[in-house]
């Protein structure tokens, strides 16, 4: 598509302004966009200014008081270089990371732990220690709510599937 201004250029830079529910578009080369006044006033926007701007949701800090600069003891990364770049220096970041991390990735993931996929038929020792940990956390629920016939039957079944699990080893 060629410039709307010159035309003779590519454009480049495509606006769309929308008042009073009407809308106009320009399309523009860079060197006409530059030129525009009404263009100016809109800040520039990048990728890494929405990761960084999701990244900061829930991170609020007193404007009063800097945050404390933590840094990774084994690459040397600090979280400001992380918001910066998206990626992490090292395996280790996650740990000296995690308060900020977390909320993140319970924001993304909707948990903080990897779940993952396994092959069919390739996890099914994985497929019940998975079961299990589900069926202990509702158990502990169940306790927690005086429900004691529903905690029974919970451990029955963690019961049965653990002594399922112990009779198929080979040692």
């Amino acid at each position: 598509m060629l410039c709307q201004e010159c035309k003779l250029r590519e454009a480049t830079v495509h606006f769309t302004k929308i008042i009073n529910n009407y809308k106009t578009e320009l399309h523009l080369c860079e060197e006409c966009a530059g030129k525009q006044e009404n263009l100016m006033q809109i800040p520039s926007f990048s990728i890494n200014d929405l990761l960084q701007g999701f990244m900061d949701v829930g991170l609020a800090q007193p404007a009063y008081a800097a945050p404390p600069a933590v840094r990774c003891k084994n690459c040397g990364m600090d979280f400001e270089r992380f918001k910066k770049i998206g990626r992490l220096g090292c395996q280790e970041c996650y740990k000296y990371f995690s308060k900020e991390l977390d909320p993140i990735l319970r924001r993304i993931q909707g948990n903080i732990q990897h779940r993952g996929k396994v092959p069919a038929g390739a996890g099914t020792g994985l497929h019940r220690q998975q079961q299990i940990a589900r069926l202990k956390e509702e158990l502990q629920r169940a306790v927690e709510l005086e429900a004691y016939e529903r905690a029974a039957e919970l451990r029955d079944k963690i019961k049965e599937l653990e002594q399922g699990n112990s009779e198929g080893r080979m040692d």
